[in-house]
């Protein structure tokens, strides 16, 4: 599968989260190769400045950075989008990717299911510390990253979420991340209703990143044999983040081919929706 073309990105500012490997190295990639400033907002430093270091010299664009961020720690979130503000500069797209599965047992920081944590609840918080600033540089696209794994999930137990996780695989915990993700797309373009900021929730496909890091070896080595790779898996997410056709979709979900598809019918319920949104405004400190 080719990537798909993207308009000149020229004077554009889009951050993406666990940019430094798998789908979001690629992302990133294509995004600075059409012009973009690209910011990726990684965990480790060490690991991001050398993908830094390589997108620039693949694409001559100079317009690469990394900032800070650890989404599975509130703090952390707080700082990297404070000191994204403080630069007052404009941000065009945020590309909410990184993710992972989780492993029996873990939990974040802050004492939620790692999972849920980091996958959903730390996206949650950095983009609404970011939204007035996006709302400001509009049009303007935020891309959450979901899963077709999100189909299996039949509804969100919001004790288990205040637990470390319970599964041996951490693939159920993980099946609830990715409906979340879909559920605040979709209360997200709600809130967003009449701004120029619009929503998408895309499936990549199942692909063999690092987001299978935590999982057992025996699962994740069946599980990665059947994957796509990331560059097939980048591609949902660069066309929603870019596609001119899309300008005027909002809180929708798209499959790895970049078409729109009906979600899990758990994902169309407006008031778990709501209720997500307003227990993670508690839970992160914001108003409703």
């Amino acid at each position: 599968m080719l990537l798909p073309m993207t308009p000149s990105l020229a004077n554009k500012t889009f951050i993406i989260t666990g940019a430094n490997t798998g789908i979001g190295k690629i992302t990133a990639r294509e995004l600075a190769r059409q012009g973009a400033h690209v910011i990726l907002a990684c965990r480790s430093k060490d690991k991001t400045e050398p993908v830094v270091a390589e997108i620039k010299r693949e694409t001559g664009n100079d317009s690469v950075e990394l900032v800070e961020l650890d989404l599975s720690d509130l703090k952390s979130v707080r700082r990297c989008a404070e000191a994204l503000l403080a630069r007052n500069i404009p941000i065009h797209g945020l590309i909410n990717n990184a993710g992972l599965a989780g492993k029996k047992g873990g939990v974040t920081k802050d004492g939620f299911e790692l999972t849920f944590g980091t996958n959903h609840l730390g996206h949650y918080l950095f983009t609404r510390l970011l939204l007035d600033r996006l709302k400001k540089s509009g049009p303007a696209r935020i891309v959450n990253v979901s899963s077709a794994s999100h189909y299996q999930a039949k509804k969100i137990d919001w004790d288990a979420l205040r637990n470390p996780t319970r599964s041996i695989s951490g693939l159920p915990e993980y099946e609830v991340s990715k409906l979340s993700n879909v559920l605040f797309t979709k209360e997200l373009a709600r809130h967003l209703e009449g701004t120029s900021v619009t929503t998408y929730a895309v499936h990549p496909g199942v692909v063999a990143t690092d987001v299978w890091r935590r999982i057992p070896a025996p699962v994740r080595w069946v599980v990665k044999k059947f994957m796509k790779t990331p560059e097939q898996g980048a591609h949902s997410s660069i066309h929603c983040a870019t596609a001119p056709e899309l300008a005027n979709e909002t809180g929708r979900y798209y499959h790895q081919d970049g078409k729109e598809k009906r979600p899990n019918r758990v994902a169309d319920d407006v008031e778990l929706a709501k209720a997500l949104w307003q227990k993670s405004a508690e839970w992160t400190g914001l108003p409703g």
